[in-house]
This record gives C-alpha cells, sequence and structure tokens, in this order.
C-alpha cells in the first residue's frame, strides 16, 4: 500500500514538474548584427503542448515557423525563405531564461549566429 501511495505522489510531483514548463507563447524581438548590418526580428509563438507554431517577421516579410517543438526550457523551429525562387532554411535552437530565449541561428553552411530574443511586454 506504501509503495503506491509513493508512486501516486511520484507522478504528481512529475505531472507538476511538466505543468511549469517554460512559457514561450507570445511576441519576442531581438535585434543584432549581420554582416549586411543591424537585423530586426520579431518571433509570434504559439505552445500547443509540445508543439510551436507562429511566425517570424523580419524585413522581408513575415514566414510561418516550420518544424516548431518545445521541450522543457527548450525550443527549435526552422524559418523558411524564399529569394528569387530559391528556398532557404533557417534552424533556429535555443533555451529560455525568465525573459529571454538564447537561439542559435544557423543557415545552409554559414557560421551560426548567436541571438537575443526578448519577451514584449
Amino acid at each position: 500500500m506504501m509503495r503506491k501511495t509513493l508512486l501516486a505522489v511520484l507522478f504528481l510531483a512529475l505531472g507538476s514538474m511538466t505543468a511549469l514548463a517554460a512559457d514561450f507563447n507570445g511576441k519576442w524581438t531581438a535585434d543584432f548584427t549581420t554582416p549586411r548590418g543591424a537585423q530586426t526580428l520579431t518571433f509570434d509563438f504559439h505552445v500547443d503542448g509540445t508543439a510551436l507554431t507562429g511566425k517570424v517577421t523580419s524585413a522581408r516579410g513575415d514566414a510561418d515557423i516550420q518544424e516548431g517543438k518545445i521541450d522543457g526550457d527548450n525550443i527549435s523551429f526552422v524559418q523558411v525563405l524564399n529569394f528569387n525562387g530559391n528556398e532557404m532554411k533557417i534552424v533556429y535552437k535555443g533555451k529560455i531564461d525568465g525573459d529571454q530565449i538564447k537561439l542559435t541561428r544557423q543557415s545552409g553552411d554559414r557560421p551560426a549566429m548567436d541571438i537575443v530574443a526578448k519577451r514584449v511586454k
């Protein structure tokens, strides 16, 4: 009987930890510098369980978030851009830290870039 009670308490505790997973929902902005100059991105995240959807807005327009995933404090997604009929994928991976997300942005064989997105309040 005691064993069953301990198992029930363990499952409740683990379930509570999942409920305390990071909140990525909402708008976030990132300002950073590339070889082409200053850039600003706006992320509009929508989380449903471990699935992430939404949009990335840049000077080139909006792009739907693809392959979005949430795993606790970790986030990953893909932004697909089209340049004159050529598709370019930008892969983002990061971790939330309060009201900011530290992201790594990787595009093709170009060097990865670290950026920080801040929650819009």
